[in-house]
């Protein structure tokens, strides 16, 4: 149906894959995962049409009717995130009749969205092809049986479900470090066998030597037996070189890519068990009420959860909280200055798409030097020059999101606001991230409906917004 020829992708400031061949079948059900900005969504925009690959081509039958959701559906209707998503889901789906392409569905999608969506995919008719990007793994095994990994500039092609490719991945993971540990042994082993030559061949030198000394008359065959010896030693020695030689080879290949991790710092301003926030009698809307009825507080170093369903008005009260002048609140509202706020918004709109990477730093610690910006951007891996000077436009929906910690980071903000983080990390830097805010000394606040998301970073409190008021 959809046939792909050597397809490459590559930008100004990397390459991310190369040499895809591959036939999308009718009725098949595909996955493409990878790290962030490894072209997952730039693929998926190959097989839309939409953007021509750098190289290859691709064949499709004629006519084919194709139904495509974007990663980002923009912010200026008036609807929630989770709202646009659905809207753009209900128009591809209508028109989706042999295709259906989709970059990262379950974002913003609440609880039941994300159950309606994946009965939806499952029970879809089998002659429709569904090409996914996703970090959802629930969804990937509940629809999917075919994975495609994009790593290290190439593509590797599974089939089977997402949690039978990670097993596969273990099992290799294990045979390779058994091989690993098996080929380090034996090198101890010729590296000792081989100091021990050594030794034997220079007592024997020595022996050799000293004898020849103490003889009276020299011997014709004392030469012989000293260059016998030397010979010998000279050959296992070479014997020895050779094998390892050949384990170094073996460990070259048996050696697994080494996998690099972001290393973040969000150096929080700690303080005493002060109250950070307080809202009593709290109510947000703009030319109307949304909602009201809002009390809680925050202690330093307290964990809240702000639930509700897609519309609801969970990013509105963020919003509220940050100061937004376009929203209209009442009450009693004890917040901290925007000033000593980090926020991180679903759609990254603390970002000047045209500045580059250095420049988004730049604005947020501008008395910073270049060594400093560099190794603070380097922990968030924006290491290599191409990508520090490459405009924010050209990045991924996760590199988006890195760079908006990173300029987070930078602040020490004492109060930090979280809005859907995890919608456009991959699998590695979502598991990182809540390894680092575990042990984040700061006081967040978090809209999320990753509910393991949130159970990991270890919630103190939950404030759930159940309607809309009328």
């Amino acid at each position: 149906m959809i046939q792909l020829h050597d397809i490459g992708v590559s930008f100004p400031h990397k390459t991310c894959f190369s040499g895809f061949n591959a036939t999308i079948k009718r009725g098949q059900r595909i996955a493409i995962v990878g790290d962030n900005g490894c072209g997952k969504s730039s693929l998926l925009r190959i097989l839309y049409g939409s953007l021509e690959p750098s190289e290859g081509k691709v064949i499709a039958d004629l006519e084919l009717n194709i139904g495509y959701v974007a990663q980002e559906h923009g912010n200026k209707d008036g609807l929630s995130g989770g709202q646009r998503v659905n809207k753009a889901l209900s128009q591809a789906m209508a028109s989706a009749s042999d295709v259906l392409l989709l970059d990262e569905p379950t974002n913003h999608l609440d609880d039941g969205n994300r159950r309606s969506l994946s009965r939806m995919l499952q029970s879809s008719h089998n002659n429709i092809s569904i090409v996914l990007v996703t970090h959802d793994e629930t969804l990937m095994n509940e629809v999917c049986d075919t994975i495609w990994h994009i790593q290290d500039g190439r593509i590797e092609v599974f089939s089977g479900r997402y949690m039978d490719y990670i097993a596969e991945k273990n099992l290799q993971r294990k045979v390779l470090e058994k091989k690993l540990a098996t080929v380090k042994s034996t090198k101890n082993d010729i590296h000792k066998a081989l100091m021990k030559e050594n030794e034997r061949a220079s007592h024997a030198r020595q022996r050799g030597i000293k004898s020849i000394q103490n003889r009276k008359w020299a011997t014709v065959k004392s030469p012989t037996k000293l260059s016998r010896a030397s010979s010998t030693a000279g050959r296992k020695q070479a014997e020895i070189t050779k094998h390892r030689k050949e384990l170094l080879e073996q460990l070259s290949q048996l050696n697994p890519v080494k996998i690099v991790t972001p290393r973040f710092h969000l150096p929080a301003v700690v303080r005493s068990k002060q109250t950070v926030l307080q809202i009593t009698n709290g109510a947000v809307g703009y030319e109307k009420l949304l909602f009201g009825n809002i009390n809680f507080s925050l202690a330093q170093g307290e964990r809240l959860a702000i639930k509700g369903r897609n519309g609801s008005g969970k990013s509105t009260l963020a919003r509220a909280i940050l100061g937004d002048p376009e929203i209209i609140r009442s009450g009693d509202w004890l917040i901290p200055q925007p000033r000593d706020i980090g926020y991180l918004d679903q759609h990254y709109a603390n970002l000047n798409p045209n500045h580059t990477v250095l420049q988004a730093l730049m604005d947020i610690v501008p008395d910073w030097s270049q060594p400093e910006l560099r190794n603070h951007l380097s922990n968030f891996l924006f290491r290599q020059n191409e990508l520090v000077h490459a405009q924010v436009f050209v990045l991924s929906g996760g590199e988006k999101a890195r760079l908006s910690l990173a300029c987070i980071a930078a602040k020490a903000p004492p109060l930090l606001i979280l809005d859907e983080l995890t919608n456009n990390l991959d699998i590695t830097t979502r598991q990182h991230v809540i390894d680092i805010l575990q042990d984040y000394p700061g006081t967040l606040i978090l809209i999320s409906h990753d509910m393991d998301f949130l159970t990991k970073i270890r919630i103190t409190k939950n404030y759930v917004i159940d309607m809309p008021c009328q």
